[in-house]
């Protein structure tokens, strides 16, 4: 598995609205920076989520980490915020018909 940080500010709009008073960082966030972070890293192109297991709230400040082992196919990855696990999943990869 490769690892990459992977940097939310602090005060990243997602933060004011979700939730008051206890924010968290939305799924669709997360899965975001994640997506990009793989594509950059592998020079590949996601086509979709396979699956996505959200295990953790993501508060402002969280230090994220992402762990991820990329094939032909697909690219599993967990996001961390030191030892605990924050999200997990799977996404495919677009062939080169469809990039």
């Amino acid at each position: 598995m490769l690892s990459l940080p992977l940097p939310v500010a602090i005060d990243h709009p997602a933060y004011a609205g979700h939730f008051p008073g206890r924010p968290i960082l939305p799924g669709v966030v997360l899965l975001d920076r994640a997506q990009r972070a793989v594509e950059q890293a592998c020079g590949i192109v996601i086509s979709g989520i396979a699956m996505a297991k959200f295990l953790s709230p993501c508060q402002p400040g969280d230090a994220l980490m992402l762990d991820y082992e990329a094939n032909d196919a697909s690219v599993r990855f967990e996001i961390r915020s030191g030892e605990r696990r924050v999200a997990s999943g799977r996404f495919t990869v677009a062939t080169a018909s469809h990039a």
